[in-house]
Parts: structure tokens; C-alpha cells; sequence
């Protein structure tokens, strides 16, 4: 099975990905947003665009999660913002091409929610350090928001005033895994949501 957890920048993707594999016994993350930056890293930088518009990340995708997959008993969880629904349909329906059992969620926040966490990110502010005073995720809020509504993003999970165990419990119910693993108390828990944080600083 593979778990698709998508979301406006700051949605919380990440963390609630590496929370569902902490606490889902065998788990494994798979984030194509690698692949993308492979791409990038063999591109001169003046054709490093938006990874997502390239055919060849479309259907890397495709196949190595389907290959994840099938390498793995456990679910597998996939940590991508994917708003373009005709890229959304075309990774959907070749990974169930490949006989992949998906299960795809949409967390939803307003915008202003959104942007307040992104403004707690480490991420917002090394790029402020270095001159970026708005950061592209930032600037997507709204594109982000508006597509993700549609119906055809279902699931949608919403995350306004939950705290983070509270959404990753609400899609473990709903793809009907159990948790064996506990919520850890308050100190613990802000030490790993900076830990994954830290490991994903875009810049």
C-alpha cells in the first residue's frame, strides 16, 4: 500500500510522513521530491525550473515508487505537494497501472495558518539571512490552497488547531493501520519536529 499525504507548502507533509513511519511498524518514506533534484543536478541552472513540469520526473516517480513498493511489506508513505491535476492524474493512474494500491490525503490549513508555520521554519529564515525575503514556498499559498480544494485532491485531512498526533491518528483510522508505537511526551516531541525539520531545509 502506498500512502500519499499532500498538502500546500506548510501543511505539515513531512512531518506527519516521518511521524506515520515512527509510529506505523514498518513503514517507509519514499519522497520523489529527491528525484527532482537529481534532475536539477544534471541541468545547467538556467534550465532548473520546476522539477514537477518535466515528463522524466512524472514517470521516474512512477516506477521507482512502484518498485518501492514492491521492495517493501510495509506501507510505504509519500511526503509531495502535487497541485497541476493533470499531473496529479497521470502519476495517479500509472501507479494504478502498476497495480499500486493508493491511498491519497490532502491536508488542508488556511492560508494565514499556513503562513505562520512557515514563518517557523528554519528554512524561512536562513533564507532571509541570505536575502530571500519571501520564499517560493510562501508564494504558493494561495495557488496551493485554491487547487487543493478540489474534489478530485480527496482525501482531505484538515490540520488547523490539531497538533500533529491528532492528524497523523485521523489517517492511520482511516487506511485502518495500527500504532503501536506511542506519542511521545512534550519534550521529545519538539526535539524530533526540529530534528525533521532541520533534515528538510530547502534553500
Amino acid at each position: 500500500m502506498l500512502v500519499w499525504i499532500n498538502g500546500a507548502f506548510g501543511a505539515g507533509k513531512t512531518q506527519t510522513a516521518f511521524e506515520l513511519h515512527r509510529r506505523v511498524a514498518g513503514a517507509h518514506v519514499a519522497d520523489p521530491e529527491l528525484i527532482g533534484f537529481g534532475i536539477h543536478r544534471m541541468l545547467p541552472a538556467s534550465a532548473r525550473g520546476d522539477f514537477q513540469d518535466r515528463p522524466q520526473w512524472r514517470t521516474a516517480v512512477v516506477a521507482t515508487l512502484a518498485d518501492a513498493v514492491a521492495a517493501h511489506d510495509g506501507p510505504v508513505i509519500v511526503p509531495m505537494t502535487l497541485v497541476d491535476p493533470d499531473y496529479f492524474d497521470e502519476i495517479m493512474s500509472g501507479l494504478a497501472g502498476a497495480g499500486i494500491a493508493v491511498r491519497h490525503f490532502t491536508l488542508t490549513a488556511s492560508p494565514d495558518t499556513l503562513r505562520r508555520r512557515l514563518r517557523t521554519r528554519s528554512g524561512y529564515w536562513l533564507g532571509r539571512a541570505v536575502g530571500r525575503d519571501e520564499t517560493w514556498a510562501m508564494a504558493q499559498i494561495d495557488r496551493c490552497v485554491t487547487a487543493l480544494e478540489s474534489a478530485r485532491f480527496a482525501e482531505h485531512v484538515a490540520t488547523d488547531d490539531r497538533v500533529l498526533d491528532d492528524v497523523v491518528e485521523d489517517i492511520a483510522a482511516r487506511v485502518g493501520v495500527p500504532l503501536p508505537g506511542a506519542r511521545l511526551n512534550r519534550v521529545r516531541y519538539q526535539a524530533r519536529r526540529a530534528a525533521v525539520g532541520l533534515r528538510h531545509i530547502r534553500l
